[in-house]
């Protein structure tokens, strides 16, 4: 079975970190329908959606992403490396133990999950202010004994790794070279974004689907151009809050 943990939008986003946007009004009921569509076409694409609730003092909880980096052996909780976040990371811990064996990344270590991609055995974390040396040092430790190896890469202009880069298939990532270094991925192919949407990087794979967000036409022309089948989805709102759609969820097999 397909799970995919998500959380409610807080009371709170309007109070969300923020560290390449400018704050803008976000409407919270436009969000929450968002939220809900988003969840709705996981379920579509075959995931079992479990919610999680969010507090009035957990603005960001919604991008559940950041607080687990989930494997097939063990979920690895994370360290936020914002202040404010690292109250999130308990009911996440809480949740997957019920499907994994968990472990914690311990301070003064800070990573979050929006920074490590997986694609095979092969783990990229990107260095950035989220995420320190000493985080990968101890993810790299706890992933030795089941054959990942452990890959930093630099991030530039952008907030996490998977803003500039995620995986669209086993070989294939959809990358914004302005960002991050495509070099770094050899021998992984890559389809980058279209120069119009340097936020275009960001897409869920589920199963042999893509979830995408509705703002990036062109990019996603491009994905349908090389076979993908691509489902949209509009969050308009949530993006005020610098988040993107692998943001919102935590997808694994139970």
């Amino acid at each position: 079975m397909r799970m995919a943990l998500t959380r409610e939008i807080s009371p709170a986003l309007a109070r969300c970190e923020l560290t390449h946007l400018e704050r803008e009004p976000i409407d919270l009921a436009i969000a929450r329908r968002q939220h809900d569509a988003y969840e709705r076409q996981l379920t579509i694409a075959g995931c079992s959606v479990v919610r999680l609730a969010a507090e009035d003092d957990m603005p960001d909880s919604v991008f559940i992403e950041d607080t687990a980096v989930v494997f097939d052996e063990v979920a690895v909780i994370t360290r936020p490396g914002a202040v404010s976040r690292r109250g999130e990371t308990a009911a996440v811990a809480e949740a997957m133990a019920v499907y994994r064996p968990v472990v914690q990344i311990e301070a003064p270590a800070t990573i979050d999950g929006g920074d490590v991609l997986t694609v095979g055995r092969r783990v990229f974390v990107g260095e950035s202010t989220r995420t320190n040396a000493a985080a990968i040092s101890q993810l790299a430790r706890h992933l030795a004994p089941s054959g990942y190896t452990v890959h930093l890469v630099s991030v530039r202009g952008c907030l996490h790794l998977k803003s500039a880069v995620t995986a669209v298939s086993d070989d294939t990532l959809l990358i914004n070279p302005e960002w991050v270094e495509a070099e770094r991925f050899r021998p992984l192919r890559v389809i980058e974004v279209h120069p119009a949407e340097p936020f275009g990087a960001n897409v869920v794979r589920v199963g042999i689907g893509l979830v995408y967000p509705t703002a990036f036409p062109r990019t996603c022309a491009r994905l349908e151009g090389h076979g993908f089948s691509v489902a949209q989805v509009d969050v308009s709102e949530i993006a005020k809050a610098e988040g993107a759609v692998t943001c919102c969820s935590l997808i694994f097999e139970a």
